[in-house]
This record gives structure tokens, C-alpha cells and sequence, in this order.
């Protein structure tokens, strides 16, 4: 061989070498990334040239693949459509869209994920026609459903996770749409349905669980504040503070006043137990101001608090406003006002926290990848967001909640026999404008098997008539009782 034969055979297998090197690196490290680009088009039609992994909740199929004869192949179905249009969002073609699951998962739903490459090599050699993989979530179909059916027609979101785990059992919100009616691969039908749904007064489309239009967590929010004020070894549950039927707040003119409108039970002076058990504002203002806004915050953050988290949805972050805040709008937040914003999550979050002996993990809602033959792809491990107050604290928190709903502010949520740990809220917006009304807890207190976060939105339709006590805590009721019973 000549020189100049050997130098070009060496030119020539170097840059088969790359060449190999580069598709390899496109096709394997690079699948992932290019499937869930939301601007690779091409990737959104092969998702329909092959038959689309079916999602699975318990032992049933929620979303899956049927023949169609167009150019896409595949169509997407959805079962009890609206109870789970949070969870499995839709994927359309026409559209060039997708949301929820099929989104988020879409790359192993559709089979081109990097760690089904080789499981789309084998298909090929055996000849078998692609199929992507299914994922199995966390959710729980009997506690969906009761979720949903408490819900009813309340503008609003519930949810319920797993305290131990992050494992989301129920993800409902409402009002809610037919997933169905955008996964046609009619243009001119989906898109007029679409559009009915975008411009709807009362936005369908958002998933009120975890993001569309935040509310101020109100009450909530006091539990927050009270373990701020047990981790800082400064205040127990009988710390005292002064007990006016009204407060002007440090540097204004601006007046806050308990709910009723009296002060916080009788005497001059009022605990830190009483003032979280019948929810009065103006003890908590005085609590919060003592703290002030950076400790709130470290504690806040500590329970997810300005934080997106993928589950694999991408949550919108709750939000306790930047510093530096003055007195008066730290004391409005000690009951969840001035800017302090929140999720369902994420006040799920703040009570599986406390549930956990003051461990909050991350939240998750799949369990398993699994190929067409049964193979388990991959397995999402529960994993640990931090630890938001000592385990002593914890306890001493559950024992304040246990307080709030056995003789409390929170009665609505008791269930017979059972400890039940919870917290109201009523978040007030412009005056006259109708309250959010929240209850987040867990049950049961000494072995809690869940917690659950409710948010209604406009008062319940009683503006600012609805309780938090009369319409969010029978609904966490509901939902804590199907996990019991299961």
C-alpha cells in the first residue's frame, strides 16, 4: 500500500469515526433533549407515526393510542377526561402543542427517549413496529375521584401527596375541560375549541394545583409562621402577646382586626396555641414583626417556598416576597397577606412538612417507566427537598393543628375517631372583592398516611359569606376519608 493510500484510508476512517461519533451522540445523549424541544416540530409528528405510550394511574389506563386514518396515525384518548385533564394535560398535532404528562413524559411516551435506545434497536432487528412506553404515576384513581366529586363545581384546586414519599395521590382542579375535544385532529373543530377554552372568563385550561393565577395562602400561611417562631428558640406555644380587638400597623394608619372582628378570646393577653387555634391575625402580625421578614423567608424557602419543582410538571414558584419588607408588611404577612402568594402544592407541601416530622420531600407523580414488553425502564426514587423544622418542633406543630380541628377554627375537617391536624385560611384580595378559602392538613395525626391542600377561589360563590371551615374543610374531609378507608 502506498503512502499516500494508507494517509487517505486513515482521513477516511477518521471521519467515519466522527461521523458514527456524532449521530451516536445525537440518537442516544442527545434524544431526550430534542424530543422535549417544544420547537422540534418533526419530533411532535413522530410521536403519531408510532403507537403513543399509554398512561396508567392505579390499574387504569388514563390516556392511550387508537388507529387513526390520517396522515398522523395515531390518535390520543382520554378516560373521565376532565377528572384528569390537570394530570395527563392533552398532545395534539394540529394544535402543535402538548401540556401535563404528555408533555412533560413526552419523549417516553413516544419511545424516543435516550434510555430506549436500544429497546427501539431491538425492535427494529426483530422486526416489530415502534411503540413507545408507558408511564405509571402516583396517583391514586379512588382518591382522584373523591377529590373531584368534593370539588364539584368550585372554582379551585385539591391535592393530596403522600407526607413520607412526595408521592401525589390526587391532583384536581376545576373548573375543568375535555381533553378529548383538543386531541381531535380536526384543525377547524380543536382550534375553535381551543380558543372557547383561552378565552373563558374562568380559565379552564389552568391547572389551579399547581400555577395559573396564585392566591394569597391566608391563613395558611400562620402555620408557617409559627414554626418560624419555634425554630428561632425564641417563642413556645405559650409565648403571649397583647390582645386589642384592633391594630394599627408599626409606621401607618392602616388598621387589621381578627377575623370576627373581636379580640382573640378573652384576657389582655393571648398564646401563641390560642392565636393559631382560632386563627386571629392580629397576635400573628405582632409574631411576625418579632421575627421579622428574613426569618420567615429562610423558613418559608425552607418548605418550597420561591421554588419551581418538576414532577415532572413544572410548578409555578409560591412566592414570600424579597426583602427587605418593613414592619407593617411583615406583620400582613404573619396571616398570609402582602404578597405572599401560594400554590395548593405547595401548602401540601407545608403540611406533609410537619406531617414528617419536619422533613419535607420532594413531590412526585411517577412512579415507573415501563417498556411495551413489561420492562421497567426507569424507576423515580423519593427523594429528600430538606428539612424544614426539628422533629420536635414538628410534634409540637401537629399537636397546635390537632387543636385547630378538634376544638378550633378548622372544625369542618373532624372525622369520627380519627385525629385529624389541620389549618384554615380565608385570603382576602380588594374590598369587596370575594375571599380565597384554604384548609391544609393531614390525618391521620400520629401515623399520617396523607396530606391534602384546598383552595377555593370567589368566596365559593358566596363572595365574602364562605367560610374556609364551612366549604374547604369538609372537602379535605372528604379526600383525607378516602385514604383512610382504602
Amino acid at each position: 500500500m502506498t503512502k499516500e493510500l494508507r494517509r487517505l484510508s486513515l482521513i477516511m476512517l477518521a471521519m467515519f469515526v466522527a461521523l458514527f461519533g456524532a449521530t451516536s451522540w445525537i440518537q442516544v445523549v442527545q434524544a431526550s433533549d430534542l424530543a422535549d424541544n417544544e420547537h422540534n416540530r418533526r419530533a411532535l409528528y413522530d410521536s403519531f407515526e408510532v403507537q403513543r405510550g399509554s398512561i396508567i394511574a392505579g390499574d387504569q389506563v388514563i390516556a392511550d393510542s387508537v388507529p387513526s386514518d390520517d396522515l398522523y396515525s395515531w390518535q390520543r384518548q382520554y378516560a373521565d377526561a376532565a377528572m384528569w385533564a390537570p394530570v395527563t394535560g392533552y398532545i395534539n398535532p394540529v394544535l402543535n402543542s402538548a401540556t401535563g404528562i404528555e408533555r412533560a413524559m413526552n419523549s417516553e411516551l413516544s419511545g424516543t427517549a435516550g434510555s430506549q435506545f436500544l429497546s427501539r434497536i431491538d425492535r427494529i432487528i426483530t422486526g416489530q413496529p415502534p411503540r413507545g412506553s408507558n408511564v405509571l404515576l402516583t396517583l391514586d384513581p379512588a382518591i382522584q375521584r373523591a377529590a373531584f366529586e368534593a370539588l364539584g363545581d368550585y372554582e379551585g384546586a385539591v391535592v393530596a401527596i403522600e407526607p413520607k414519599t412526595g408521592r401525589i395521590l390526587a391532583m384536581v382542579t376545576s373548573p375543568s375541560y375535555d381533553t378529548n375535544a383538543l386531541a381531535v385532529h380536526d384543525a377547524e373543530a380543536v382550534n375553535a375549541t381551543y380558543d372557547d377554552l383561552l378565552s373563558s372568563a374562568v380559565n379552564p385550561l389552568w391547572n389551579r394545583a399547581i400555577g395559573g393565577s396564585l392566591n394569597p395562602p391566608g391563613s395558611t400561611f400562620k402555620l408557617v409562621v409559627a414554626s418560624a417562631a419555634l425554630a428561632s428558640g425564641r417563642f413556645t406555644p405559650d409565648s403571649t402577646f397583647a390582645n386589642p380587638s384592633s391594630y394599627v400597623l408599626p409606621g401607618t394608619s392602616q388598621t387589621i382586626h381578627n377575623f370576627d372582628g373581636a379580640a382573640c378570646g378573652p384576657g389582655d393577653t393571648v398564646s401563641l396555641a390560642t392565636a393559631l387555634r382560632l386563627s386571629c391575625n392580629i397576635p400573628m402580625a405582632q409574631l411576625a414583626i418579632a421575627l421579622g421578614d428574613d426569618a420567615i423567608r429562610d423558613e418559608a424557602e425552607k418548605y418550597g417556598f420561591n421554588k419551581s419543582f418538576q414532577i415532572p410538571l413544572t410548578t409555578e414558584a409560591s412566592v414570600y416576597p424579597p426583602g427587605p419588607l418593613d414592619d407593617a408588611q411583615t406583620g400582613l404577612t404573619g396571616f398570609g397577606q402582602q404578597d405572599v402568594q401560594a400554590t395548593p402544592l405547595q401548602m401540601a407541601l407545608v403540611a406533609a412538612g410537619i406531617a414528617d416530622k419536619g422533613i419535607v420531600m420532594n413531590p412526585r407523580m411517577v412512579d415507573r417507566v415501563v417498556a411495551p414488553d413489561l420492562t421497567v425502564q426507569q424507576t423515580v426514587e423519593d427523594t429528600q427537598f430538606g428539612r424544614a423544622l426539628s422533629e420536635a418542633d414538628a410534634a409540637t406543630m401537629t399537636s397546635l393543628m390537632i387543636a385547630n380541628v378538634s376544638n378550633g377554627a378548622a372544625s369542618g375537617a373532624r372525622i369520627d375517631g380519627v385525629d385529624v391536624a389541620g389549618k384554615t385560611g380565608t385570603a382576602e384580595h380588594g374590598p369587596g372583592d370575594p375571599y380565597t378559602l384554604w384548609f391544609t392538613g393531614f390525618a391521620p395525626a400520629d401515623d399520617p398516611q396523607v396530606a391534602v391542600a384546598v383552595m377555593i377561589e370567589n368566596g365559593g360563590g358566596l363572595g365574602q359569606s364562605g367560610t374556609s371551615n364551612g366549604i374547604a374543610a369538609p372537602i379535605a374531609k372528604k379526600v383525607l376519608e378516602a385514604v383512610l378507608s382504602r
